[in-house]
């Protein structure tokens, strides 16, 4: 089991966490314009990184704040969280 450190509560176990995906995935500015291929391609396409990747979770089961956790997909060692719009924590 994996032990987060939400940057708001402290480090808690998986089981209180929800994963949102990879954290610099945007929402397109001109959804309105985009052709189906497009649009599949926002919503079903990701990159599959080994080694040190920037996600987003959500403390679903405490205190309902999303913020980016640095993980390593390989190890699945938690290397930092910080609150989303901070820099270093």
């Amino acid at each position: 089991m994996l032990r987060i450190p939400c940057p708001y509560c402290g480090i808690r176990d998986q089981d209180e966490f929800r994963f949102g995906g990879e954290s610099r995935a945007r929402r397109p500015e001109n959804p309105d314009q985009l052709s189906d291929e497009e649009w599949a391609e926002y919503l079903f396409y990701r990159d599959n990184v080994k080694g040190r990747h920037e996600e987003l979770w959500v403390h679903s089961y405490g205190c309902r704040q999303w913020f980016n956790v640095t993980r390593d997909t390989c190890t699945h060692e938690i290397v930092g969280s910080r609150r989303i719009g901070s820099v270093n924590g």
